[in-house]
């Protein structure tokens, strides 16, 4: 099974191999700051993101920031003005607001194809 995502304090990354350079290579993603790790072996690289983890969150405290988390619930969409159109009305004839409606229908679609291994 393929599984290129590590998951370390709510944070997630996706992994990829660097052939040149012989390492795998990760990247949070999620918030907006930048926070990458990499390793030559699979221990080295948990290592490496937790480290990196670790390190944001210190670094945060120590300047007074919050840290971001992953996936807050708020992202913009973009899509066709027929389709913005269609669901805005389908909102308005169904008491719904346009958020209930995109997040009904990325629930119906997940459903149907996403399985969690």
């Amino acid at each position: 099974m393929k599984n290129d995502m590590m998951k370390y304090k709510g944070y997630k990354a996706s992994i990829s191999y660097d052939e040149m350079d012989r390492i795998f290579v990760g990247e949070v993603f999620g918030i907006s700051d930048s926070l990458n790790f990499h390793g030559s072996s699979i221990d080295e690289l948990e290592q490496s993101f937790h480290n990196c983890i670790d390190n944001y969150i210190d670094y945060c405290a120590s300047i007074g920031k919050e840290p971001q988390r992953a996936f807050t619930g708020s992202f913009n969409v973009r899509t066709t003005p027929s389709i913005h159109a269609q669901a805005s009305e389908y909102a308005a004839e169904n008491g719904m607001s346009l958020n209930q409606v995109v997040t009904k229908a990325m629930e119906f679609f997940l459903k149907k194809n996403y399985k969690k291994a």
